[in-house]
């Protein structure tokens, strides 16, 4: 995807070799353009699976996810990383490791937000080693639904992510692919 590209070159921080900062425009302040370009990417890929459900994890994901549902037309789940006083103790979880926070996360969804009768399509902002993403398939699996496939807007693919969902024949689509971070410099994959 050529404009999430150009914003990545233009707008992206390398911060040593593995992280990519994109606060600006996906997933501190959010370029709601660049958004619903997003979603109708991922529509236009998984658009003929019959999705009944688009899921991802809080924070980040949340806007990229909300954009391909609005083009989906479905409603958009978030799995939670902490429980409040109004948080239902029936719910799926699973434990999610954080590249970027460097600590394990108990993510989880209300039982009453995913069923049997769902197709779902994980989207995501980033896919570096696939735990956000391990964790949601778990979720899954946990309630019976299916996975259609995965959406990640920016992926980094020299982290073993990409890799590891292609192995286990989960159906993929990465708007943008980056090879390499080294020397502060941006390099996207083919």
């Amino acid at each position: 995807m050529q404009l999430l590209k150009d914003m990545i070159q233009a707008k992206g921080r390398v911060l040593g070799d593995d992280i990519l900062k994109v606060d600006s425009f996906l997933n501190q302040q959010v370029d709601t353009q660049l958004m619903l370009e997003i979603g109708k990417e991922f529509h236009h890929f998984f658009g003929q699976d019959e999705v009944t459900k688009i899921l991802t994890v809080e924070s980040s994901g949340i806007a990229p996810a909300l954009a391909t549902a609005m083009q989906f037309s479905v409603p958009m789940v978030f799995a939670r990383k902490h429980q409040s006083v109004t948080t239902s103790d029936d719910n799926y979880s699973a434990t999610v490791y954080s590249f970027t926070k460097k600590k394990d996360n108990q993510i989880f969804i209300d039982k009453h937000f995913l069923s049997t009768n769902d197709k779902v399509l994980i989207i995501d902002d980033f896919l570096a080693n696939g735990q956000a993403v391990n964790g949601l398939m778990e979720i899954c699996k946990q309630a019976k639904a299916d996975v259609v496939g995965v959406g990640v807007v920016i992926e980094k693919r020299f982290q073993k992510g990409h890799r590891y969902l292609v192995n286990n024949n989960v159906r993929l689509k990465v708007l943008a692919s980056i090879s390499s971070l080294s020397n502060e410099k941006i390099t996207f994959a083919e």
